[in-house]
């Protein structure tokens, strides 16, 4: 028996239409189809305006501390941000800076990026697992990079990210489906 996963993603970017968006979502769908969901999104670009005030959690608005606690609830995480001068942008950073810092252990985290070109590839291993494990997160081994290139219309088009996208979830199923049990397990036991 399984339970569906509470799925929280975070998208980092701050417009809309957005290239991080769409590969959050993506991946999100990929993983729905592979093990049942349920899936909450958080656009920075929506919550960033009552959060980027706040220097305390206490001082947060409650639609903001509810996606906090939703972050810390969850069962599997997927973050992404753009690159912005070489690292995720100061809003993702400043989102994650109220999450509590024992909230995350071994929860697996799916790291993506998207930046201007290949360059800034190296993020995902050098600023974002840096930042889960720190958390205690389990980030999980595949994470996904994307330039603006691998997109058309914000879709998803270039087959080596969209393969990478699949091996990313693939490798990351046998966790996610240990988990869905367990928590069903749990739910019995309860």
């Amino acid at each position: 028996m399984t339970k569906p996963l509470k799925v929280v993603a975070v998208s980092g970017s701050l417009q809309r239409p957005s290239r991080t968006l769409a590969l959050v979502e993506h991946l999100v769908d990929l993983i729905g189809e592979a093990v049942p969901i349920q899936t909450r999104l958080i656009e920075l670009g929506v919550v960033g305006p009552r959060l980027a005030g706040a220097l305390a959690r206490a001082q947060l608005p409650a639609d903001v501390e509810a996606e906090i606690a939703a972050v810390e609830s969850a069962d599997l995480l997927v973050v992404a941000s753009p690159v912005y001068r070489a690292t995720y942008s100061g809003l993702f950073k400043h989102f994650f800076d109220f999450v509590h810092h024992e909230a995350l252990i071994d929860v697996p985290v799916l790291l993506a990026a998207t930046g201007g070109s290949e360059r800034h590839a190296l993020v995902i291993d050098h600023q974002l697992r840096p930042l889960f494990s720190f958390f205690q997160a389990r980030t999980l081994p595949v994470g996904v990079y994307a330039t603006d290139r691998d997109f058309t219309d914000y879709r998803l088009s270039n087959e080596a990210l969209l393969a990478r996208a699949a091996l990313a979830v693939q490798r990351s199923l046998p966790l996610l489906k240990l988990r869905s049990t367990v928590a069903a397990d749990a739910e019995l036991v309860a």
